[in-house]
């Protein structure tokens, strides 16, 4: 089946790229206003897109009045944020943490979590994640109803219980989105293959091999 956009709406094209481009981890993002209130909020258009220097991107939809999130308003005016993991016993924490409060209600308070100081910026990160990004923002890019920002991580924080030898990351499952509106998934079942060099290719392909 072939199936153009421009002849679907706005929420059809969501509900495909949201449900093919899968699966996408989920940034569990804290952020402090300028009158210090701690605003904690998922998405999942996120990913890494650099290593060096070491980039993050998060992308922020407009909320439904079509004006700013309290996320995206917190990063602009501070320019900086943390992006917290979540893992499953986060969860439910996490999905209450989307809904549409106020901006002068914390998100954490209502799900009984706890923040932890920061290094490198002022915007705290969850005590509670196994693993957060303290990010400064590098760049705002606006997308059309969303807008682009690339944050440089500073700093990381990981559990010391993940941290193995030369900084190998070991039994860390964070969850990740599959579909709109509410699909997820877990990251425990891996399989693990080297990759293959061109050398080593034309080598099992020569004649006689």
């Amino acid at each position: 089946m072939q199936i153009d956009p421009a002849q679907h709406s706005t929420a059809d094209g969501y509900k495909l790229l949201t449900n093919l481009v899968v699966p996408r981890p989920i940034a569990w993002v804290s952020s402090q206003s300028p009158d210090g209130v701690i605003n904690l909020a998922p998405f999942s258009f996120f990913n890494a897109v650099s290593s060096h220097p070491l980039y993050i991107m998060v992308s922020v939809a407009r909320n439904e009045a079509g004006e700013a999130k309290d996320t995206a308003r917190n990063i602009e005016a501070s320019g900086e944020f943390v992006v917290n993991m979540v893992t499953e016993e986060l969860f439910d924490a996490m999905n209450l943490s989307a809904a549409d409060f106020p901006p002068d209600q914390s998100e954490l308070e209502l799900a009984h979590l706890h923040t932890a100081p920061s290094l490198r910026i002022n915007t705290p990160r969850i005590a509670e994640a196994q693993a957060s990004l303290e990010c400064k923002l590098f760049s705002t890019q606006p997308l059309g109803t969303y807008t682009l920002f690339i944050g440089e991580v500073l700093m990381f924080h990981v559990a010391d219980r993940l941290v193995g030898p030369r900084l190998h990351i070991n039994d860390f499952a964070p969850l990740g989105r599959l579909g709109s509106p509410s699909v997820y998934c877990r990251t425990t079942d891996r399989f693990d293959i080297a990759r293959i060099s061109y050398a080593q290719w034309l080598k099992d392909n020569a004649p006689g091999a």
